[in-house]
């Protein structure tokens, strides 16, 4: 074969064969930033692969033993013994799938009992379980909110709030990040008339900062037309009396027309719900299209999600710890000189902020030779120009563990020129 034939031979399409563009085109300056960053020797931060996890804080990476400060395991459910059991259990009895969506042949009696969980745990007087947090929000937003009608969202929101509003067609309004006065000032800019959903997380997940939900709920409640609906994926577990999430513990409960969660964090599985006690709640099984065309969650996956949420009612002492364990390792940072995302604990997320990418991947590649596993996060899903390594803390991280935490960022901090 001549060398032309086999250049021909090795490009993936005609057109790269040709040396013409082709639709992977408009990714060539991201392609060619990511070899750079590789051709310096670190390692690819979006390619660790977890051989073998032994808990819920400690992992093997590439034959290492590794603290997981990077897995939004909040309450370490993901090996509780009775939430195991309950997954096996249901392997056993149902099988490992349902083949199809919940309005067709997927529900089962699982699928009943989690949402039995979910309003038992909530208060509420309904529940819908979809198959990923990402589609609750993707087909609560986009049935609520159609074309004529307005979402109005925090700048800073989750992508799946914005593809939900993109997939619904109503017209989108931002306000500044956690500004109740910018959220007012945009709903009284809007018709009367119109219908106007207003949605609000709970706790952000980039920066690790809570939402003034009292503030914007009066800000929202000042205008006609207007429904809340309140994201609480990080929250859920332990914010609040009962676990519920932020809007509990800043008691708007009785303001928040639906809630939103996730099973992927707190709760330790996968899966995504919303609560509600609008009583037309459940002509939205009929109408949102996620729910509707979209295989249903594994027997097994929401048996262990409602024993996890049921057990969560009665975590008070865990979610002591985990706020011991936020408050001790936020306080340690700041000591040692690195700048957080948050001035003071606001949740069991904390940010380390860093001066360019250079830097925070010098730093989250010292942490994992350490033997510490975080987060490293960029644009676009961070702030503009903001890098920064997210840690997100777990119940069963223990005392000794947040001290080592602590000294591995010390380590690595000077190591990189973090910190002096």
């Amino acid at each position: 074969m001549t060398e032309a034939a086999q250049t021909a031979n090795d490009a993936h399409t005609p057109a790269e064969a040709a040396g013409a563009t082709d639709l992977f085109s408009k990714f060539d300056p991201l392609i060619a930033e990511r070899q750079a960053l590789m051709d310096t020797g670190v390692r690819d931060p979006f390619a660790i692969v977890m051989d073998e996890v032994r808990s819920p804080t400690l992992a093997v990476i590439k034959g290492k033993e590794t603290i997981l400060l990077g897995t939004y395991n909040y309450m370490g459910m993901t090996f509780d013994p009775d939430v195991v059991q309950a997954g096996k259990d249901a392997l056993d009895n149902f099988g490992s799938g349902t083949t199809g969506s919940r309005v067709l042949n997927g529900t089962y009696q699982g699928h009943k009992e989690c949402e039995d969980a979910l309003k038992d745990f909530y208060g509420t007087k309904h529940a819908m379980v979809f198959s990923t947090g990402y589609q609750a929000n993707l087909g609560m937003i986009s049935t609520l909110a159609g074309k004529g009608d307005y979402v109005i969202l925090d700048a800073d929101s989750h992508a799946s709030i914005y593809d939900g509003c993109f997939l619904g067609d109503a017209e989108i309004i931002r306000f500044r990040h956690n500004s109740p006065e910018d959220l007012g000032k945009r709903l009284g800019r809007l018709p009367k008339e119109a219908h106007k959903l207003v949605v609000l997380e709970g706790v952000y997940s980039m920066l690790g900062d809570i939402a003034p939900l009292p503030e914007m709920v009066a800000a929202v409640r000042a205008h006609p037309n207007c429904m809340i609906l309140c994201d609480e994926a990080h929250g859920m577990g332990f914010f609040g009396e009962h676990g519920r999430g932020v809007f509990e513990e800043q008691g708007v409960s009785d303001d928040i027309d639906f809630v939103v969660g996730t099973f992927s964090k707190s709760v330790g599985t996968v899966g995504g719900f919303c609560v509600s006690n609008h009583p037309k709640f459940d002509v939205l099984r009929l109408v949102c299209r996620p729910y509707v065309f979209t295989a249903s969650l594994p027997p097994s996956v929401v048996a262990t999600a409602a024993t996890s949420i049921r057990k969560l009612m009665h975590a008070g002492n865990k979610r002591a710890h985990l706020w011991e364990n936020s408050r001790r390792l936020h306080g340690g940072l700041t000591e040692m000189g690195f700048k957080l995302g948050t001035e003071t604990p606001q949740s069991a997320i904390i940010a380390v902020i860093l001066e360019d990418q250079t830097q925070a991947v010098a730093m989250w590649q010292a942490l994992l030779e350490g033997g510490l596993y975080v987060n490293m996060a960029r644009p676009p899903a961070t702030p503009a120009g903001m890098f920064l390594l997210r840690c997100s803390l777990c119940a069963e991280h223990s005392a000794e563990q947040v001290e080592t935490i602590l000294e591995m960022f010390r380590a690595a901090g000077k190591a990189t020129g973090a910190i002096s």
